[in-house]
């Protein structure tokens, strides 16, 4: 009965938000509006106007060497893991880069997972969220490394990612696809028991039709001869929540344990009246600014490298978007990918930390070398060898 409350209230905010009958937007009523078809005016931004910059070198020993893919940040620690599928390690490391422990449960026990896809740390209760794909499993264990218990995927769905969402509950995004087949409408967030796994509530976002994000080349027999996907987030952190973007949904909603389900920003034209689609993927806010990456759904095999990306900024206070770069001015006018930068940017849901990113060695020793640094980062690559760790950009929210 509360589940259908809940929807049913979200259905009545969304009912008001876009009027009853004639199909008009109301302009007041304080959704963010993006035409993902137009063309915007450039604007360039710096880094250090928008956030309050930290740089964090982790330290290295012979057991301590990370690729540095961030997991987590906090007062407290800094949880990383090495980029490949396969890898097993987990590294933890003190807010100040000084190497703690490392855990490897890497195996083929009830209490080991297969590969590491995503983890999440609840600090308070002392418990690591390690998704497993390859072992359809979550395991949980404690920051030593003790197994504590596990559950098993949900049949059929591939949880990518899967995320803390309060004490008693996960938020997942249902990743599972049959590239090779055509889309089948469903819902694709999920709420779980952190305990056991246990299904709780699907959360429902309205759309026509089930758009895909992988791009499918066939031979003149339609045999499949090759495949790309959109990888772009599509639940990125949002306050003390997320964002839920639906690719099939001209709205993006915003989800939390305290407010729901809620209505954030509106694109336009509709998705199933472009031809290739164009998505739109939000990732970072600040009390001014919205980072979204436009992408269009289109790829020729064997001559291009990437989908067409365009970066927007979106003014709140001028209601108007833009093309836009933000530009580091501590690595001599480097721009910094706010957008789209797959395993190489953590954003955050807490109301100081607003995303991480980490610098290579070799990058800053190499940049030093050449007059490109200044500040703190300058001194901090003057320390560094090309075997060393990353140094790990924190940026604040300016307070």
């Amino acid at each position: 009965m509360k589940k259908h409350v809940r929807w049913m209230s979200a259905l009545l905010v969304a009912s008001l938000l876009f009027g009853c009958g004639d199909g008009k937007q109301k302009d007041s009523d304080g959704l963010i509006r993006v035409d993902v078809s137009k063309s915007y005016p450039k604007k360039e931004l710096i880094l250090q106007d928008l956030f309050d910059i930290e740089y964090v070198p982790l330290e290295t020993t012979d057991e301590m060497l990370t690729e540095g893919h961030i997991q987590y940040i906090s007062d407290n620690y800094m949880i990383f893991k090495n980029l490949g599928r396969m890898a097993g390690e987990i590294f933890i490391f003190d807010r100040q880069g000084k190497a703690v422990r490392k855990i490897n449960r890497l195996g083929q026990s009830g209490e080991e997972y297969l590969n590491i896809l995503g983890i999440d740390y609840d600090e308070q209760a002392d418990e690591l969220f390690v998704n497993s794909h390859y072992s359809d499993k979550v395991f949980v264990y404690d920051s030593e490394g003790n197994y504590k218990r596990g559950f098993d995927y949900l049949d059929g769905i591939l949880y990518n990612p899967i995320k803390i969402l309060d004490t008693e509950r996960l938020i997942a995004y249902d990743d599972y696809s049959e590239y090779d087949k055509v889309p089948v409408k469903r819902d694709c967030y999920l709420i779980l028991s952190r305990e056991d796994g246990r299904l709780l509530e699907k959360i429902h976002i309205p759309y026509k039709e089930k758009k895909s994000l992988i791009i499918l080349r066939r031979d003149l027999n339609g045999k499949l001869t090759g495949n790309w996907g959109i990888r772009n987030t599509l639940m990125p952190p949002y306050q003390d929540g997320w964002l839920l973007i639906e690719p099939s949904a001209d709205t993006i909603y915003s989800y939390s344990a305290s407010r729901g389900l809620m209505p954030l920003i509106v694109r336009t034209p509709p998705v199933n009246e472009m031809d290739p689609e164009v998505f739109l993927f939000p990732t970072i806010f600040t009390d001014r600014y919205v980072f979204m990456q436009a992408v269009e759904r289109s790829f020729n095999f064997g001559v291009d490298k990437d989908v067409p990306r365009t970066n927007l900024i979106y003014d709140k206070t001028e209601q108007t978007a833009y093309e836009g770069e933000v530009i580091n001015r501590d690595f001599d006018g480097t721009p910094v990918n706010l957008w789209f930068a797959h395993r190489v940017i953590m954003e955050f849901n807490d109301d100081e930390i607003a995303f991480a990113t980490r610098l290579e060695a070799p990058d800053l020793v190499e940049a030093l070398n050449d007059g490109k640094l200044r500040g703190p980062l300058k001194e901090i690559a003057s320390s560094l060898d090309e075997e060393d760790n990353p140094v790990i950009l924190i940026a604040k929210y300016k307070k």
